[in-house]
């Protein structure tokens, strides 16, 4: 029951959270590590060797498990196979409800094991990415989605709090610049 009313508030109260001034797109991504799940199993999540790879998208969440966060994983679950098709990662990244990253990267509503996600429990990754705010007494993430090329930069940065529209807008920029750098 706490943690139903602590969504609902944190939903209620993040919907009406006025924009914010995330990293411009051209900036330079800046690197980070941090503890991961993927598909219930932890491990480091390194940008730099992601990068390696190709693109990634790295998707800030405010909390594992509450409503928008719950409909934005569903969606990046969905639509993983198109990201990878492009030859882009997926990370999402929350610095609330970190104790239940385990879980929320294994459930069949949410993640189901397609993408892995990263602890930031001091929001120490979202305040370099300019992505926090003030949630009762403590610092969380706001929903932003970033498109970072291998090259470090900034292709796009999406903040808006509702989730429905972070998957098309990244996947448009991932395949964008898949079409000026072919394989």
């Amino acid at each position: 029951m706490k943690h139903s009313v602590l969504a609902a508030a944190a939903a209620a109260a993040l919907m009406t959270t006025p924009a914010f001034a995330a990293l411009p797109d051209g900036a330079k991504a800046p690197e980070f590590t941090a503890p991961a799940f993927l598909a219930g199993k932890p491990f480091t999540f390194d940008l730099a060797e992601a990068l390696k790879k190709g693109p990634v998208v790295l998707y800030f969440f405010p909390a594992a498990f509450t409503p928008g966060c719950s409909i934005e994983a569903h969606d990046f679950a969905q639509a993983v196979d198109k990201f990878h098709a492009e030859g882009a990662t997926v990370i999402g990244v929350t610095a609330g409800n970190t104790n239940r990253l385990a879980a929320f990267s294994t459930d069949t509503k949410t993640c189901s094991g397609k993408f892995p996600l990263a602890s930031d429990p001091h929001a120490a990754i979202a305040k370099t990415y300019n992505v926090t705010l003030a949630f009762g007494g403590s610092t969380i993430s706001n929903r932003t989605s970033y498109v970072i090329a291998p090259d470090d930069k900034v292709l796009l940065a999406y903040t808006n709090m509702a989730p429905n529209e972070h998957v098309e807008r990244t996947l448009a920029a991932v395949t964008e610049w898949r079409a000026k750098h072919p394989n």
